[in-house]
């Protein structure tokens, strides 16, 4: 059976009316809430850490900033907005000390209740709500009058009233405008995970890296195997999104058509699959979980050496000077793009 799609008049925003809501963090998902919840008309405070660069941006943008701990005292409702390896730390310093019967945890990624690196009183709601696109994206959709796409969950509701709470939130970001789905932490932490591995990052970024070798090693122009294994996969992903597989099928030609049916399932065959089915284990069980804390908890060293080597591979050297011919393609620096969200 589908799942229920709920819109704005599923939501009444008049449950946040009186209400304090405290964002945690002012990054990628923080800073687009807040500034959307500002503009529905209700009261959010900011709570950072002293010292915080953010503390400065988010006072440009009208808010009154605290520290973490003053912000979790005084709100109602208390929006966790900060990277899944530091929401630990900061509940057992500033968070929990503070929480008080009644009050009302939110999340936009599951990941911290689900797998327990933190455990709430039973006497606050925990509601999670997912907008399905990154922050930068969530502000501008809002701007536009339109919303993006939303998760709501409830994983604790002694007040009665979470789903309600959940459902006026996603509706004061613009979600609601888009359509609202429920589920559950458990199903929204490891879809997420399982899906940034496996395709959306892990799996995207591995083909494309693949594809690109594989040309240059056979002695094609490194900006060949660029434009035709990265560049192109923009203008495929966007018919996908448009009009879904069978859609980018219709707009691309017979022979592009022929083989994608023929060859695609030999290079994403059976053994891929099994592939992904353990990469799923491993988010169920917990496995991936612990290794990811383990590996924060070492000072991110692999982490950091990982992404050092991704950075240095020859197709970020040609797609820099490629990009730099398209004067129409809005630029980002590796070392911006986070600072940029």
């Amino acid at each position: 059976m589908p799942a229920k799609v709920y819109t704005d008049k599923d939501a009444d925003l008049n449950i946040l009316q009186n209400k304090t809501l405290a964002i945690l963090g002012f990054g990628s998902q923080g800073h687009a809430h807040a500034l959307n919840l500002k503009d529905s008309g209700l009261n959010v405070i900011i709570g950072l850490y002293e010292g915080s660069k953010s503390i400065p941006v988010a006072q440009e943008k009208g808010f009154e900033v605290v520290s973490t701990a003053e912000a979790v005292r005084r709100a109602d409702v208390i929006m966790v907005a900060l990277p899944d390896t530091k929401q630990p730390g900061a509940y057992e310093k500033d968070i929990a000390p503070n929480l008080s019967k009644g009050k009302a945890l939110l999340f936009s990624h599951g990941f911290s209740i689900h797998f327990k690196t933190i455990v709430p009183p039973k006497d606050v709601d925990v509601i999670l709500v997912a907008p399905k696109g990154p922050g930068h994206i969530v502000r501008r959709q809002y701007t536009e009058g339109k919303g993006v796409p939303a998760l709501i969950g409830v994983y604790q509701n002694p007040s009665r009233q979470a789903k309600k709470v959940a459902l006026a939130w996603a509706k004061g970001i613009g979600g609601a405008r888009a359509g609202v789905i429920e589920t559950t932490f458990k199903e929204e932490t490891e879809t997420d995970l399982f899906g940034e591995q496996t395709v959306l990052c892990g799996g995207v970024t591995a083909l494309i890296l693949a594809g690109y070798e594989t040309l240059v090693e056979a002695g094609y122009q490194p900006e060949m195997a660029y434009f035709e294994c990265l560049h192109e996969l923009k203008l495929i992903v966007d018919l996908i999104n448009e009009a879904g597989i069978s859609g980018m099928r219709f707009s691309v030609s017979e022979t592009a058509k022929w083989g994608d049916v023929t060859i695609g399932p030999k290079i994403i065959d059976a053994a891929v699959k099994k592939r992904m089915k353990a990469a799923l284990k491993d988010v169920q069980s917990g496995k991936f979980a612990k290794g990811w804390v383990e590996e924060y908890q070492g000072g991110y060293k692999k982490y950091h050496a990982l992404l050092k080597k991704g950075e240095q591979h020859s197709i970020e050297k040609v797609g820099a000077r490629l990009r730099s011919l398209m004067p129409w393609m809005k630029k980002r620096s590796v070392k911006g793009v986070q600072a940029a969200y």
